[in-house]
């Protein structure tokens, strides 16, 4: 049954009164146009004149019926409990029947969804205001007949996704309009996109998305995503990457990495029956999160394709419980994809590909070790794709212990900062750092919100950032691995949604991140390394936006003058003549050309063959 609306709303002492008064008149057998006049003084029930000439038996007959023929739900409930008992043991009014025995709503008073008489009862099914038995009835036929139009519309759209999947294995081959390209163009074509490719049989780069034959389902989420071209990267990459190869793939920081080995996953896994297929590992939980967020965009609409987080910072159980959910894509960060294979919580054995993101912060953070260890649980059989912006000794290594006749794929100019980026140097001593970024939020040429500045440490973050709030009345807040994970989920929410002006960052910031809406960096601290400066820097340029990287520098940074010479300066940046002038600088220039110099004398060559021969013969003589 339903509940009257006074079990839930309590009625003021004029009500209890109008109530008490119909009640003696109905129990002293006045006529029923007597007992309607009163309760239309009181605002309590509106009647047509009809039902005036029904006697009072009528009338408690009508209220005794049941529901009329035609709504045949829940009889049984409907037709209990017609009559409700006070606690003082008198007998309420029935629960009308009928519509058009209740009044209308006077403003302010709950309205019936049905037929916007007053709702005096709440369906105890949806919660929902009616007037009567008769709305009941009809309203839980309108929730049944919508719950059936919202299942068919599901089902319809399952049987559209599944007829928009080719119903053989995918397998990827060069488009009719790349093959009908001349070498010459292709190569014409990687020159001036700057795609460099090492590697045997290596395929030809897409030129659009269609030319991959992507499932209509899956076009139409990159559309939907903002992907209308590919990048370079991607033209490269996803082409090799559907072929099932091994990858080593670098390219600037925002240059659309993610894109390029998430299309080749998604098309490895979507036929799959085995779960977990797929894994993607990330250094960061920020980074990760992002992964995943930008794989289910992807993924809408397909069906069987579900992700699973692995990450610190959040409650592990929930993770347990998502694992066993058949999920199709493992995206999680080193740490705590460990701390779950401890606990054998999951089987590694069906995957088939494994993609490690941002490698050069992998190394750094001390986490190779726990990479290999991951991929012991691995089978043989499986792909792997190594993506960083920047490829140092290190990374060498790994791909040459992980990968296997693999292709390796250069977007642009190694190591150097985005070429999206206008860079400005500033020799800043550091008593006057907080003054020189001061004057930069102020000035209103620069200063482009939201902004994001760059220091080396926890506390210099939390103590900027007050100083920012004090001295400007810009809303700033500091973001540091101390915060927990939901503040730092909130903080880049905030970022992204322009509820902060300043951002106050360590590193954290620093890689991978898409803050697309970010055009002002400022390197309040010269990052300890030229590969922190480049992703640092590389925030302001994001998929191709362009953007402003202003960076302090003083003596504290006087291992790194020379490299920043070497990376910044063929930029067109113009660099301060205390940098060009130190020297510290000119130490270390010259410590480098007589390292190359002496590497130039141990090598052979046809010039100086006999010159080293000369020299052999005199040493022995001599002995």
């Amino acid at each position: 049954m339903f509940l009257p609306r006074s079990v839930k709303v309590k009625r003021t002492a004029d009500d209890d009164e109008s109530c008490t008064a119909k009640k003696n008149k109905l129990c002293s057998g006045e006529s029923l146009l007597e007992e309607i006049t009163e309760f239309q003084d009181c605002k309590s029930v509106r009647t047509e004149t009809s039902a005036s000439r029904c006697s009072l038996n009528e009338v408690i007959q009508e209220h005794a019926e049941p529901v009329v023929e035609d709504v045949g739900i829940a009889n049984a409930t409907l037709g209990k409990d017609n009559q409700n008992t006070d606690e003082d043991g008198t007998s309420e009014e029935p629960i009308k029947s009928f519509s058009k025995s209740q009044r209308w709503a006077e403003p302010g008073e709950p309205v019936c969804v049905v037929c916007g008489r007053y709702g005096e009862y709440i369906c105890d099914e949806t919660d929902e205001d009616v007037c009567s038995l008769e709305c009941k009835a009809k309203h839980l036929l309108q929730s049944q007949e919508k719950e059936k139009t919202q299942k068919s519309s599901q089902l319809t759209k399952d049987s559209q996704a599944e007829t928009h999947l080719p119903n053989t294995p995918y397998f990827y081959r060069d488009h009719s309009f790349i093959l009908g390209l001349r070498d010459e163009q292709i190569e014409n074509l990687k020159q001036q996109l700057g795609i460099a490719v090492q590697g045997k049989q290596v395929p030809r780069p897409i030129v659009e998305f269609e030319h991959c034959g992507f499932p209509d389902t899956l076009n139409h989420n990159l559309k939907k995503s903002g992907y209308e071209v590919p990048t370079p990267i991607q033209m490269q990459m996803i082409p090799v990457g559907l072929l099932g190869r091994d990858i080593l793939a670098s390219a600037d920081t925002g240059s659309g990495k993610t894109a390029a080995f998430l299309l080749p996953v998604i098309m490895r896994v979507l036929k799959e029956t085995e779960t977990p297929s797929a894994l993607i590992l990330a250094p960061t939980r920020e980074l990760a999160i992002q992964i995943e967020r930008q794989a289910k965009e992807l993924m809408a609409g397909l069906p069987n394709m579900r992700t699973v987080l692995l990450v610190g910072g959040l409650p592990l159980p929930p993770q347990l419980h998502r694992l066993k959910q058949s999920v199709k894509v493992i995206i999680a960060t080193p740490g705590r994809l460990l701390e779950i294979l401890k606990q054998s919580s999951v089987q590694l054995h069906g995957i088939k590909t494994v993609v490690v993101d941002e490698v050069d912060t992998m190394l750094k953070m001390g986490f190779q070790q726990q990479v290999l260890d991951i991929l012991e649980d691995v089978s043989h059989d499986h792909q792997t794709i190594l993506v960083s912006a920047t490829i140092p000794v290190g990374i060498e290594h790994l791909a040459n212990e992980l990968l296997h006749d693999f292709v390796r794929i250069t977007i642009g100019e190694k190591n150097l900062p985005c070429s999206n980026v206008r860079q400005i140097i500033l020799w800043v001593e550091e008593p006057s750092k907080k003054k020189k970024l001061f004057e930069i939020l102020n000035d209103k040429k620069l200063f482009k919100p939201p902004v994001l500045v760059f220091v080396d440490c926890k506390l210099g973050a939390d103590l900027l950032s007050d100083a920012v709030h004090k001295i400007t009345g810009l809303q700033c807040t500091a973001m540091h691995s101390e915060k927990s994970q939901v503040e730092r989920t909130d903080i880049l929410q905030g970022l992204l949604q322009e509820k902060y002006e300043v951002i106050v960052s360590t590193g954290v910031l620093g890689r991978g991140l898409d803050l697309v809406n970010v055009k002002l960096v400022v390197n309040f601290d010269m990052p300890s390394s030229m590969d922190e400066y480049v992703h640092q820097v590389g925030r302001a340029g994001r998929l191709g936006h362009s953007g402003t990287a202003i960076t302090f520098i003083n003596n504290n940074s006087k291992k790194l003058f020379w490299d920043v010479v070497k990376r910044v300066k063929p930029t067109g940046t113009i660099l301060p003549p205390q940098l060009l002038n130190s020297p510290y600088l000119h130490d270390q220039k010259r410590r480098e050309q007589q390292r190359l110099k002496q590497l130039q004398n141990s090598l052979v060559t046809g010039d100086n063959i006999m010159d080293i021969i000369r020299k052999h013969d005199k040493n022995n003589s001599q002995r």
